[in-house]
This record gives structure tokens, C-alpha cells and sequence, in this order.
């Protein structure tokens, strides 16, 4: 109860009350309206929880379409805040790409359908950012979710599929990557081969995970890497990997530190958010 009325005193201190009067009220679309309540409270969870920031947010382009790369986490928490700061600051829905089991999940398949998340074939991505849209892919997916320590290597293992997505629908490459955001959750460090094989062997998030730390968070979004005909999808992958590997040797300490994560909380490396609406 504690969160939950600091969530609520965030909204209305930057004026997010109003931002949901005027949604909810106007003649807005039914996905519309949920969307925008969802963002607001995954923003103000966002904030509160983690002091969650975003650098840079002018990199994401306000009605071109792009491609956006990042790295997972143990569970993807900060996409969650990122999509919907992107959705509040720039009126953009971003579609994200997750693993065929989440939509064997029951009472996934609903918010599959309201926040465009596809389990995304080439063709199908390439046709979403053809539309002009935003897209964001984890090429390490599930396995570096499950098998990614704090050392934040990627592990991509030649996956090429999200470079080929953006050649063929002739998109720049936006990299991606928040800080701290294996200490907020982590999966177990013991018995890591045997967590290891059997998840070969099943494919399914069945490594341990804990934590729910409120270490700070902050995404940083690299340069975008434009569009380049005579590039490979094995050239362009390794580009992109290169660049959200620069992210995370620039912003990020390794091996990572709840302890460090929790301290970067304190006033004095805080950094207020001016936002529009207010």
C-alpha cells in the first residue's frame, strides 16, 4: 500500500491524472484508452521503484519507423518501462517480439493483442516495419534471459534473424541498453550446468529467479546505424553487437553490484525528468 499510494502521488505530481482525465473522457479508441493507463502506471512504477530514466530518448524517431535492440535481462522489466515512456513521451506504440511460450500462457494472449506483441517471423517483421512502425527485438532472447549473469555478455549465438528483419524493410538499428538491470532481477548462480542443460533441453524459463531490487535504472539509446544496401546480415549483426556492447562497457560497471545499484539511488545522482505534459 505504501507503492502503490507513492505510484498514485507520482501521477499527479507530473500531472499524469490529467493526462488519463483527458484519455479517458475524449473520444478515444478502447485500445487507446488501456494503453495509455497501462503505460502510466508502468511509468510511475518505473520512477518510483527505480528511479527509472531513459538518455537520449530523442534517438527514437517520432513517425519513422526503426528497429530497436537490447540486451535481456533475467526478466525484461526495464522494456516494460521503456515502451511506456516512449508511448507517453512520443503518442508511439512500439511492437515487441517474444518467445512462442508466452502466448501459450493463459490470460497472455489478451495483452499480447493490446500491446503488439508478435512471436514474429522475418516476414512478419519486416511487413510491421514496412508500416512505418517501431519494433524492438532481444536477439539473445530467452536464453540469455535464463543463462546471462552480471557480466552482461551477449549471448546471441549468430542469431541473424532481427539483421535480416532490418534489411529487408530497410531500417536504421537503434541499440539499447539499461544500467543495473541484471541487479534488480537476477537468476540463480549455483548448479548453473545442470540449469544450463536443462534448459537445452526443455527451451523453457525454468531457471530460478530472484530479486525485485530497487536499483536504479537508466536506458541509454546508442546512435542509430542506418540503412546500408551492400551490408550482410552477418555484417550488420556484428555491427549491432558491437554497438550495444559499447553501451554496456560505457555505462555499465562489471560485474554488476546490487549494493553499487542500490547506492546510484541516493539525491545526489539523480536526474529529474522535465515532462511535456506539465
Amino acid at each position: 500500500m505504501v507503492y502503490l499510494s507513492a505510484i498514485l502521488l507520482y501521477m499527479y505530481r507530473f500531472g499524469q491524472w490529467r493526462r488519463l482525465k483527458e484519455v479517458l473522457t475524449e473520444e478515444f479508441t478502447f485500445w487507446h484508452r488501456a494503453r495509455t493507463v497501462i503505460a502510466t502506471m508502468w511509468d510511475a512504477h518505473g520512477w518510483v521503484w527505480h528511479g527509472y530514466e531513459i538518455v537520449n530518448v530523442d534517438r527514437i524517431p517520432d513517425n519513422s519507423s526503426a528497429l530497436i535492440i537490447y540486451y535481456h535481462g533475467a526478466l525484461p522489466i526495464d522494456l516494460y518501462y521503456f515502451l511506456s515512456k516512449v508511448f507517453l513521451l512520443k503518442n508511439r506504440l512500439m511492437h515487441t517480439v517474444a518467445d512462442n511460450f508466452l502466448f501459450r500462457i493463459p490470460g497472455l494472449r489478451i495483452l499480447g493483442e493490446g500491446l503488439r506483441v508478435t512471436p514474429g517471423t522475418v516476414q512478419q517483421c519486416s511487413a510491421i516495419l514496412h508500416d512505418n512502425n517501431l519494433m524492438a527485438i532481444s536477439p539473445g532472447g530467452l536464453y540469455e534471459a535464463q543463462i546471462g549473469d552480471s557480466f552482461y555478455k551477449l549471448m546471441w549465438r549468430r542469431r541473424l534473424g532481427f539483421a535480416k528483419v532490418a534489411i529487408e524493410a530497410k531500417v536504421p538499428i537503434i541499440p539499447i541498453f539499461t544500467r543495473n538491470l541484471r541487479e534488480s532481477f537476477r537468476t540463480v548462480g549455483w548448479m548453473k550446468s545442470f540449469w544450463h542443460k536443462l534448459y537445452m533441453y526443455t527451451r523453457l524459463p525454468i531457471v530460478p529467479i530472484y530479486g525485485g531490487f530497487p536499483v536504479k535504472l537508466v536506458t541509454y539509446v546508442g546512435e542509430p546505424i542506418p540503412y546500408d544496401p551492400d551490408v550482410t546480415p552477418e555484417e550488420l549483426a556484428k555491427k549491432v553487437a558491437y554497438a550495444v556492447e559499447d553501451l554496456i562497457r560505457t555505462h555499465q560497471k562489471i560485474p554488476g553490484s546490487i549494493v553499487r545499484g542500490l547506492l546510484e539511488r541516493l539525491p545526489h545522482n539523480r536526474r529529474h525528468y522535465a515532462y511535456p505534459w506539465y
